[in-house]
């Protein structure tokens, strides 16, 4: 039983801004650290106001119903959006949907598995749209700001920091997506395409998966990144990249080989299969032969192989170190004269 015969206690009932009853002073937070609090709200506050404008929801659309959802970003004023390849899914016609309620049709005009990330063109013009920043310039500790449309919620924000840089992480082709940045600003289905966002309101990051019964891990494919693919749609209508035309696994050769070849690592990449008309068949490469260098680069895993030929210049001729029957060779690959691989 509650006996409620305390004349302060009921002062304070009755007035909540008078004295407390524990200690007999009222209990205010520090003035610092109330300005500090306002202050980490205002920059919040102010990049919500200015980028939630340019935050949209997508969804996909499959006789006349709709199917999925993700969010995405306007990154120009003519109708230009970002947004992750899973949440396209294959599909060439979307929608969007605005902050304002407004739905527009959306044709995707390149989508790249390999990075997750897909560009979009609203039927639109004079949209608010996202300034890209810089993502090679984020630092573990800065504070981010994830932005997104989960469930048709539109412009949903969560606050965190960045944990870590140049973490890596499988695209749906396999593919090592590079740089990936993660961070603590809870996401949730339906957040994916949607961007990460600094202090400032510039976009370093899509935030493109969570870890499920993983509270505060979310990764995002890196701004620059996702400049680069726009600047590849845009430009060539695809993401030019290499391709060797082999398949290939890993294989581990015993010491003694490792030290009559003189190599570096006792891991090399083996052919499986060449490919009918590929740059590999042009070349000379066979089935059965170890790659072990690409321009006097070691590659001791298909993941090497993948990273060399995305950061190699489209123009510039490769030199492929092989290994056939115990004996090292070079093989001359030429670039080809559009760039296209």
């Amino acid at each position: 039983m509650l006996v409620n015969d305390s004349p302060s206690l009921a002062k304070w009932l009755n007035d909540p801004s008078g004295p407390s009853p524990v200690g007999g002073k009222p209990v205010r937070p520090d003035q610092q650290d109330a300005e500090l609090l306002d202050a980490y709200s205002q920059a919040v506050v102010n990049v919500v106001e200015r980028v939630s404008p340019a935050v949209i929801s997508v969804t996909g659309r499959k006789n006349e119903r709709r199917q999925g959802s993700g969010s995405g970003f306007l990154i120009t004023p003519d109708g230009y959006a970002v947004t992750n390849s899973h949440v396209v899914g294959g599909r060439s016609r979307l929608v969007a949907e605005t902050t304002e309620g407004d739905s527009v049709d959306a044709e995707v005009v390149g989508d790249d598995p390999a990075t997750d990330l897909a560009v979009l063109r609203l039927a639109a013009r004079d949209l608010p749209y996202a300034e890209i920043g810089d993502s090679d310039a984020l630092r573990v500790g800065q504070l981010v700001i994830a932005m997104g449309s989960p469930l048709g919620l539109h412009a949903t924000v969560s606050t965190g920091v960045v944990s870590a840089v140049g973490r890596s992480m499988r695209g749906r082709d396999g593919r090592l997506i590079e740089n990936i940045v993660q961070h603590s600003a809870p996401i949730n289905p339906g957040n994916s395409g949607g961007p990460l966002v600094d202090s400032r309101g510039r976009v370093v990051g899509v935030n493109t998966a969570i870890i499920a019964f993983a509270q505060g891990l979310g990764f995002a494919v890196p701004s620059n990144s996702a400049r680069w693919v726009v600047s590849e749609v845009l430009q060539h209508g695809r993401v030019r990249r290499r391709q060797l035309g082999i398949v290939a696994g890993v294989r581990k050769l015993p010491r003694a080989v490792v030290r009559e070849l003189d190599l570096l690592a006792d891991h090399v990449v083996e052919v499986i299969e060449v490919v009918d008309g590929g740059l590999a068949q042009a070349a000379g490469i066979r089935t059965g032969d170890f790659l072990i260098a690409i321009n006097d680069r070691i590659v001791a895993s298909v993941d090497d192989v993948h990273r060399l030929l995305a950061t190699l210049p489209l123009t510039a001729p490769l030199e492929v170190t092989t290994v056939r029957e115990g004996r090292k060779r070079i093989v001359e690959i030429p670039a080809a004269a559009d760039g296209r691989q």
